[in-house]
């Protein structure tokens, strides 16, 4: 329950609301006079000067909502005084035959993706396995959710049926996940993974999100009072479209990294495969060289502003969306909160492949954080070849998609 919420139920509680026709009359918390809210727009509104700067629900609004459920209005009386949350419909054939062949899927997709792997040179040491065998086997890994002992039953499987040369013994596969060059396959990997739906995405959203790691940093906690030992995390930054929430380019970096510089790298990753149309992200990514950026590559920036931010500055770019914002914040708003899709991404890879990484050394983490990252995109793909009819195709070092017949 966040601040406006507690005080629009202070409101309610000891204020007495008038309801005038189809409008409520919401008396200010202050004692200076009252405000009038509409809970039968299209999304309601108020006429307090909260409402107006931010176009989002203030505690007047929340108020009203509260007096109509206390009153027991139904819907036919009053239609939005008691909010329904958005749902969408799922269409369960489709998604029961996506989870119930995933597994099969899985594996074929992973190993055509890795034959696709420029097989580097080795000059000294013992021979050691392809390299597309070793992405195969780490990503399955992260994957199956399994200790590597008890993978080893799923690589022999997988080798009976030609994805790898033969199953490798469990304790390689930790020491794979090891390997400084196997991040460069691996973020080329997730890039190469989400070109199928270069056709079905076109609007993006950007973010960064923590994952836990095995080790712990100590801090002053000030809420206690008192210093405390708290799991590390490393943070992944990443695009992703907000259709089918494929992600399109990553970037890894420490605990405390700032999220807008890395802004750049993500969206020229993204327009190297994909038509840019709009670009959404929260007020970390606030800057003028991020506006100007999505608007060369031909998109429209969606970009949530910061509260000290004013139009009249030197860079044309920002003053013009910056006065659109001001001028049409419920359209613009619209069109930002697209970047809520990112939030469901990193929820939907934390949920199905675990938010904690067990490898312990800095470079094991990235690797295996980057694995979760295409695992996601792969069952993105099964998910879309049931649901948008999308036949994926993957060869000549290339991957192409074509809409089924």
């Amino acid at each position: 329950m966040n601040n406006r919420e507690t005080k629009g139920r202070e409101i309610a509680a000891h204020a007495k609301l008038k309801r005038n026709s189809k409008l409520w009359i919401v008396p200010s918390q202050s004692g200076n006079g009252s405000y009038t809210v509409d809970l039968q727009a299209k999304e309601p509104c108020c006429t307090c000067p909260d409402y107006k700067k931010h176009h989002i629900e203030c505690k007047h609004i929340f108020a009203a909502e509260y007096a109509a459920k206390s009153q027991g209005l139904k819907a036919s009386d009053d239609k939005n005084s008691i909010r329904k949350r958005k749902t969408y419909r799922q269409v369960w054939t489709t998604y029961n035959l996506a989870q119930t062949r995933e597994k099969a899927h899985f594996q074929e997709l992973l190993y055509e993706l890795c034959q696709n792997v420029e097989e580097p040179i080795q000059t000294m040491g013992r021979p050691r396995l392809l390299f597309s065998d070793i992405l195969f086997c780490s990503v399955l890994k992260v994957y199956s959710g399994f200790a590597t002992r008890r993978l080893i039953t799923d690589l022999r499987e997988a080798a009976r049926r030609g994805y790898i040369m033969k199953a490798p013994h469990f304790n390689s596969i930790y020491n794979y996940f090891e390997m400084e060059s196997l991040t460069a396959y691996l973020r080329d990997l997730i890039e190469q993974s989400s070109i199928p739906l270069k056709e079905v995405e076109e609007n993006f959203a950007i973010d960064a999100s923590g994952f836990r790691t095995a080790g712990y940093v100590r801090w002053f906690n000030a809420r206690y009072g008192k210093e405390q030992d708290n799991h590390d995390w490393i943070k992944l930054h990443l695009t992703c479209g907000v259709n089918t929430h494929i992600v399109t380019a990553v970037e890894a970096s420490k605990r405390h990294a700032h999220d807008s510089p890395f802004f750049k790298p993500l969206l020229n990753a993204t327009a190297r495969n994909f038509t840019i149309s709009e670009v959404s992200a929260d007020k970390a990514y606030s800057s003028q060289g991020n506006l100007k950026l999505v608007e060369r590559h031909g998109g429209r920036p969606y970009i949530a502003f910061k509260d000290n931010a004013r139009g009249d500055g030197k860079c044309k770019v920002w003053n013009r969306i910056y006065h659109y914002y001001c001028l049409h914040q419920e359209e613009y708003m619209e069109h930002y909160h697209k970047r809520s899709n990112v939030e469901s991404t990193f929820s939907m890879i934390k949920r199905k492949f675990g938010e904690s990484l067990r490898s312990k050394s800095k470079t094991g983490q990235i690797n295996e954080a980057l694995c979760k990252i295409l695992c996601h995109n792969l069952c993105v793909l099964i998910q879309s070849m049931y649901e948008l009819g999308i036949e994926l195709t993957f060869c000549d070092n290339s991957l192409s998609s074509q809409k089924a017949p």
